[in-house]
């Protein structure tokens, strides 16, 4: 029966993650929120307006106040995006509330020769950047547990498997060397990315923004926290299209390794087991599973990561000064690209961490592989592993963070 409720209702509009499992009540999901969206909007406004200030191209008491409003103002996320329709995005009224709510004599200061494109890409870089650093913990906890593991079991004998089938001797130790290597590099390449501030005014010339570029870009980097841009990038979406694709690289690996983690966990196979937890891995109709939940919904990221971040790649094509979609597209992907990540990367640590290893069963599979080799006269030896997962576990020593 239909609900009583308006379609227009908060509640309806909300999204809290209930198709969602990957990322519902993670960190990064609570550093992507509308809510928290908002207040990186309201935060590059009041950082530009005390950049300028710094500058002197406005004073000092609009830099002020601006910067108390976006501390303190109450500013409904719902009716913003509501009344965003009108102008195609959300900083338009934001500005105009921002104004309602000052004096006219400092009002006038706000968002002084800026457009509202400056705002939303340095507001998304913000976001990024905030979760960036969460996700990069997470991945720091994924190579320690990595690591170890690599390490534990350098020379645990298993089959070795291709196309499906035993091929031949490799250790458990080189297969966690390998999503050792892989979470590494994808943790190398995120955290090497520069996240810039945008400023370009109008047209992208910072005409209406004082004339002094290469004193403004560095003060408005400085309050921002971020990168200092060459120039203004409004049409120049490197910096979107890089962030999704190493977001799509981390969720990449990330999903290598919960692959593994599934297929090893096979009933048939049973060389590994996520750790057990109330309420984790149980089946509603068959309660007699164990099944690999987290490597699940960290699979599940890895497959829809990619498909966001093409659409952050196509956008690439902006035309001339000012994008006509392209940007607008970016939006959601990009917020998408970061929260599948985030949550992933999150999973996969509480995965690496508690993964249960059984030695006995890999044997014992080995066991009849390494009869067919005897009876062919191949090698059947593991020490090339056992070289290659000290040659990791050194690499990871040299560059790790």
């Amino acid at each position: 029966m239909p609900s009583d409720r308006s379609l227009s209702d908060p509640l309806d509009r909300a999204d809290q993650g209930l198709l969602d499992p990957v990322r519902a009540g993670t960190a990064v999901e609570a550093i992507t929120s509308d809510r928290s969206w908002l207040r990186a909007l309201l935060e590059a406004e009041a950082g530009l307006t005390r950049a300028q200030a710094r500058l002197g191209l406005v004073p000092d008491e609009a830099a002020r106040e601006v910067t108390e409003l976006a501390r303190s103002a109450e500013i409904d996320a719902g009716e913003l995006a509501v009344r965003a329709r009108g102008a195609g995005n959300p900083v338009v009224p934001l500005v105009a509330e921002l104004r309602r709510r000052s004096e006219p004599r400092l009002s006038r200061h706000f968002h002084q020769g800026a457009t509202s494109q400056d705002i939303m890409d340095t507001a998304a870089m913000l976001v990024a950047a905030r979760a960036r650093e969460r996700i990069l913990a997470d991945l720091d906890r994924v190579l320690v547990s990595l690591a170890a593991l690599a390490e534990r079991h350098r020379e645990t004998p298993m089959a070795g498997r291709t196309l499906g089938q035993q091929a031949l001797p490799t250790t458990f130790g080189l297969r966690a060397a390998g999503w050792l290597v892989a979470c590494l590099h994808a943790r190398h390449r995120l955290a090497a990315l520069s996240l810039p501030v945008q400023l370009g005014g109008a047209a992208g010339t910072m005409a209406g923004l004082g004339g002094r570029p290469a004193e403004l870009l560095p003060a408005y980097a400085d309050e921002m926290g971020l990168a200092e841009p060459v120039l203004p990038w409004h049409t120049l979406r490197h910096p979107v299209a890089d962030l999704g694709s190493a977001l799509a690289v981390t969720t990449g690996a990330l999903g290598k390794l919960a692959t593994d983690v599934v297929v090893l966990a096979q009933t048939e196979v049973g060389e590994v087991a996520e750790a057990a937890g109330p309420g984790r891995g149980g089946s509603s109709a068959m309660p007699h599973k164990r099944n690999p939940a987290l490597s699940t919904v960290i699979r599940a990221a890895a497959l829809r990561v990619p498909a966001a971040a093409q659409v952050l790649m196509a956008s690439q094509a902006a035309p001339l000064e000012r994008p006509a979609g392209e940007w607008h597209a970016e939006w959601q992907p990009l917020r998408e690209c970061l929260r599948l990540t985030g949550g992933a990367a999150e999973t996969a640590a509480e995965l690496a961490e508690g993964l249960e290893v059984f030695p006995d069963r890999m044997r014992a599979h080995l066991d009849g592989l390494l009869d067919v080799l005897a009876g062919r006269g191949e090698p059947a030896d593991t020490g090339a592993a056992t070289a290659l997962v000290d040659r990791a576990l050194e690499h990871f020593r040299k560059v790790s963070p």
